[in-house]
């Protein structure tokens, strides 16, 4: 379900209802049809740094490849149109800072939603961590095992897919957070996307 436009700044959530609409699909295999050799990445805003990883070797490399591969390769996102290819996106700091900060609070507190504990939204969330912005968009996941079977699941989800291919977008911030025997998901993923101030 897409969340309204608000007021100056827009903010594109697209909220998840299951786990399948958040990230579903299959392995790290590539998806049929696959997209292109990605274009390169433009240099990141500033020197990337490391965010929750799930344990994934080279995740900041392969995160950023999978995704400007999608974005160099465009798609059709269902009812949400098709999606030309788009510009690469670069990797941003304080972005990854509020997504780290989502999924640590969803396996700290043992929940899945956008909403985070004590209220806070994506708005809040990106705001505290520095980040000045003008539109932003997140998606969330929760048991994907790697970096193909969570971008490639987004792209199946209709919301997701448009938000990851939003051309307005030009920055990313990524988090995989692995669960707790007492969570009820192996790993909590959170994608911020947005386009600075």
């Amino acid at each position: 379900m897409s969340c309204p436009k608000l007021s100056s700044r827009t903010l594109l959530l697209w909220m998840a209802a299951s786990l399948a609409a958040c990230g579903g699909g299959g392995g790290d295999a590539p998806a049929p049809g696959a997209a292109p050799a990605p274009a390169p990445a433009p240099a990141p805003t500033d020197t990337p740094a490391a965010a929750s990883t799930c344990g994934l070797p080279d995740f900041l490399p392969a995160a950023m490849a999978r995704i400007n591969q999608w974005r160099a390769s465009g798609a059709t996102c269902g009812s949400r149109g098709v999606f030309a290819p788009a510009p690469a996106l670069a990797w941003n700091n304080r972005l990854t800072q509020a997504a780290e900060a989502h999924s640590q609070d969803m396996v700290a507190n043992n929940f899945f939603s956008h909403t985070g504990t004590g209220g806070s939204t994506l708005g809040s969330r990106v705001s505290a961590a520095g980040y000045d912005w003008r539109s932003l968009g997140e998606n969330i996941a929760a048991g994907q095992t790697g970096i193909n079977q969570v971008v490639d699941g987004w792209i199946a989800s209709e919301g997701h897919c448009a938000n990851l291919l939003n051309p307005g977008f030009s920055e990313v911030g990524l988090s995989c957070v692995s669960g707790t025997a007492s969570t009820t998901y192996r790993s909590y993923w959170t994608m911020d996307l947005g386009a600075p101030r």
